[in-house]
């Protein structure tokens, strides 16, 4: 099958993965009462844990499918940055190419949760363009790390990591080096993203990113689409749509809508890295658009049915996609 021919090769490619790196803490417990000082519920803390976030998890997502990554990202010279660190080695991902910045904080998002519900989330993080000599180091790393890559992923979160200058510099070096580069995109540099592989923005995104208006059938997303395509000049855009699954839009007005592997949903937390993370790893082993969207769509629907930012492997993926050629 070829699907799985797709999984066995994930081991053999590289992904650079560039952009905004976080922590994604999450404290569990009971609810058994509301507060008497306001009516919020009290949260009995059972447990905390800690996991990596935003471009980070993508690298996670990666290393997890078998693959090996690179990051180059901007990270606090805090404690939180030290834990960060730490995960990404212990996850076998690279952090030779991480810059350190003395004026900004490392991102940690705080979800508290209880009965399988997400209460709140806590964010601590500082946004906007970073000063012009960690900007410098940041384009630095990626010269150094794109020959060692066979794929680029730009996985923006609007934190300033992914500027227009080091945006337009990474896709220049992909082109140059002629491996595909993909984007998870932010609405605010939704028109920046030109010349690439593929970008994977989930329906929200694509019709904000475009400011479009009234979009509601599949024709709506086609159409959509086929804007996106003009407007950036890509090889094609994958708009995921929940539980609808996701479109996948090339050139000459070839749309393939194709539907959610998902059979439990529980938490969406990280599913956009997931998507990303293995289509990237897909298209790096020389599979095709079609292909490299199907595989990713069977990811997303492993790790929406788990909770917290989860990941999925070559085996569990590929007794996923068994199980379902074979009914």
């Amino acid at each position: 099958m070829e699907l799985l021919k797709l999984i066995s090769l994930f081991k053999k490619q590289t992904v650079l993965v560039v952009g905004d790196s976080m922590v994604d803490k999450f404290i569990w417990g009971k609810v058994k009462r509301i507060s008497p000082e306001a009516p919020v519920p009290v949260v009995e803390v059972t447990k905390e844990t800690e996991a990596l976030g935003g471009a980070a998890n993508v690298a996670n997502n990666i290393t997890a499918l078998g693959g090996k990554a690179f990051m180059v990202s901007a990270i606090g010279e805090d404690v939180i940055g030290k834990t960060l660190i730490e995960m990404l080695l212990g996850k076998n991902i690279n952090s030779d190419y991480l810059v350190y910045s003395s004026y900004r904080p490392t991102i940690i998002k705080t979800r508290i949760i209880a009965a399988s519900q997400q209460l709140v989330r806590v964010d601590k993080e500082a946004k906007g363009v970073f000063e012009r000599a960690t900007k410098s180091k940041i384009m630095k790393n990626i010269e150094e790390a794109m020959p060692k890559a066979n794929a680029v992923i730009i996985s923006d979160y609007g934190k300033g990591v992914v500027s227009s200058g080091i945006l337009k510099k990474t896709i220049a070096l992909a082109r140059k080096y002629k491996i595909p580069i993909t984007v998870d995109p932010k609405i605010d540099h939704f028109k920046k993203y030109k010349k690439i592989t593929t970008m994977t923005p989930n329906e929200k995104e694509a019709i904000e990113g475009m400011g479009a208006k009234n979009i509601k059938t599949d024709e709506d997303i086609a159409v959509l689409g086929n804007k996106i395509l003009k407007t950036l000049g890509s090889n094609s855009v994958v708009i995921t749509r929940g539980e609808k699954g996701m479109t996948l839009i090339e050139p000459n007005n070839k749309v393939t809508n194709i539907p959610t592997r998902a059979k439990e949903v529980y938490d969406v937390t990280g599913a956009g890295d997931t998507v990303i993370s293995t289509m990237t790893l897909a298209l790096a082993a020389k599979a095709d658009l079609l292909n490299a969207a199907e595989v990713a769509n069977f990811a997303a629907g492993i790790v929406v049915g788990k909770l917290g930012t989860a990941t999925t492997n070559p085996q569990e993926l590929g007794e996923v996609i068994k199980d379902f050629y074979s009914k």
